[in-house]
Formats: structure tokens, sequence, C-alpha cells
């Protein structure tokens, strides 16, 4: 059988005329799976996914009772999904499965729309709870601030839990973006998720603890003829930003702080999210908190906040 160059990929050549119904052309999907299989198999697709992939669609079309491509339409989808018995789960895993045939049955033009980039499954995400403040000022006294390691990584917990920062921007932080004069952090695109400027406030406090860290920082580069000018390195004088994973050095510190003394909760998300219950404890208000977080939907934020019945019905009296 041979190959020709498709749009970028090998597509086999048609081995199998078209059904005539009519005016129309009808193509049978047993033939454009077989095709779409053939050309995954082509690409280097491992043969447990294609199998995996021909278990699920075979069943989402004999279900339904469907011979032809252009048989296939949202309908048939939906039915589907409503009446197989699995898990919300499985039925996602399932949905992307048959979202993933039809894209490439209409890349070999058997589909004219992807009328199916439309239809979601909608999972409830489980909400992780914010830190425990007692827990945080706990963690403060029992780390051993007499090391480097020790220090830093209590300006780190210090500085995410006053500023919300995520634990990649504290990676990127560098000391231009420190403004101690007017005491706030001046976060440019380069360090944020939705890569927009942030200006938040820091307090003396804090402030001190960043200066006495950079002049660790200094003597410890010193030491290892380094020139990093991040505000969190290493103990060998290195930045830790070497990827975007939220698994850096201070990560990992914060996992183990949590089986040393027994934490359940103390992990960078936890702090972020104390840092919105703080905020809103304080009075202050959801549009606020989410600027402060850098979120551009105001739905992410009232899922960090996580209020419970009691505590919406509670907030809500003041207002009747």
């Amino acid at each position: 059988m041979s190959k020709n160059r498709k749009h970028g990929v090998y597509a086999v050549e048609e081995i199998q005329s078209r059904i005539i119904k009519g005016n129309k052309s009808w193509t049978p999907i047993s033939y454009g799976v077989e095709v779409v299989f053939k050309q995954m198999q082509i690409a280097g697709n491992r043969p447990r996914t294609i199998q995996s992939y021909d278990y699920i669609f075979s069943q989402f079309y004999k279900f339904n009772g469907l011979v032809f491509i252009e048989e296939i339409n949202s309908d048939c989808i939906y039915n589907y999904l409503e009446n197989i018995d699995v898990s919300i789960q499985t039925k996602r895993i399932r949905l992307k499965t048959i979202k993933a045939v039809l894209g490439k049955l209409y890349f070999n033009n058997w589909i004219k729309d992807n009328f199916w980039r439309n239809i979601h499954i909608k999972i409830d995400k489980e909400v992780k709870a914010a830190a425990k403040e007692c827990d945080i000022e706990k963690l403060f006294h029992l780390i051993d601030k007499s090391t480097f390691i020790g220090f830093r990584d209590t300006a780190a917990i210090k500085l995410m839990f006053k500023t919300g920062i995520r634990i990649h921007t504290l990676c990127e932080l560098k000391e231009r973006h420190i403004d101690f004069e007017k005491l706030c952090l001046n976060l440019d695109g380069s360090t944020l998720k939705n890569h927009k400027y942030l200006k938040l406030p820091i307090d003396e406090e804090l402030a001190e603890i960043l200066k006495l860290l950079i002049k660790h920082n200094q003597r410890i580069k010193k030491h290892f003829k380094t020139c990093s000018t991040n505000v969190f390195i290493t103990q060998n004088g290195l930045a830790m930003n070497t990827s975007k994973s939220s698994n850096c050095a201070i990560s990992k510190q914060l996992n183990k702080y949590s089986k040393r003394f027994g934490f359940e909760n103390i992990n960078a998300h936890a702090i972020r999210r104390a840092y919105a219950k703080n905020l809103l404890e304080k009075g202050a208000s959801v549009p606020l908190i989410s600027k402060a977080l850098g979120h551009s939907d105001l739905a992410v934020t009232t899922q960090y906040l996580d209020l419970d019945i009691e505590e919406v019905s509670n907030n809500l009296k003041q207002y009747l």
C-alpha cells in the first residue's frame, strides 16, 4: 500500500470506494478508523494507545448504531455519554478519545465541521484547603534560621504568605523587582502566569528580612563565584528557576517540613490560599483579592476562598 504526504503527516491511500446513497457518497466508519489507526501506527503511536482508541470509538459508534462517518453528530456523542454506566472521570476520558478520533477523521476531510469542540463534561474539582495561619506561624518558629537554608526558607514562606505570589514567581524574583524605598514588589510579566504587570505591597518587617537574605546571598555567590540576581538561590549560589515546574528547592523543603513537623497542609499552594483567605477576613473584596492573586477570572478566586455554607450565611446577614 503506497503512502502519500498529506498536511505534514503520512496518509494511507484509499483502498475502498465510497458507497453512493441518493445524491451523496457515504464513507463507512470501519474504513475511516482503519485508515486513521494505520496513520497513527505510521506516526509511531504505541499499539496500546491505538487499541484503546479502537475499543472506545468502536463502542461509541456501535452503541449508536452508526455505519457511516456522515451520520456522526453531537447528539450521538451526548446519547453515548448519557447512557454509559461509568464514572464522570471515565466519561471524560472517553469523550477525549472520541474527540481525538473525530479530529483525525476531520483531518482526512471525511468530516466537514469539528462540531465536537464545544462538547464538554464538567467535573467538580476538589477544592484544596488553605493552610492554617497558626500552622504557618508555628513553622516560622520551628525552622532553624541559623542556617542559610533555614533563613531562606523562612523568608520565602513569609513572602508567599504576605503577598500571595506563586512558587514560580518566587523562584523568578530578582533583586530589581523589590522596591525597598516604596515597600513593594514590582513584578513584570516574565515572573507571572498571566504575563501582566503586578505591584504588591510589603511591610517593613518583610523588607528587612529580604535585605538580610540578599546580604547572605552575596556571601554565598562570592564563595561559589556565581552571579545570579535572584532573591532565592540554592546553597551553591545558583538560581532555582531552571524550569516552570513548582518542584523547586523551596517546594521540596516545604514537603520536608510538613513530614518532619507533622503539618497536614503546608505547601506553596496552600500558603497562597491562606493569603487569599486572610485578605477576605480582613474585609477585602473578592475583585480586589482576584487582582492581588493575578487571576483573570473571578470564579477561580471564589474557588480559592472556599467559603462554606455557614460563612456565606453569616456574611450575608450584614446586608439584610
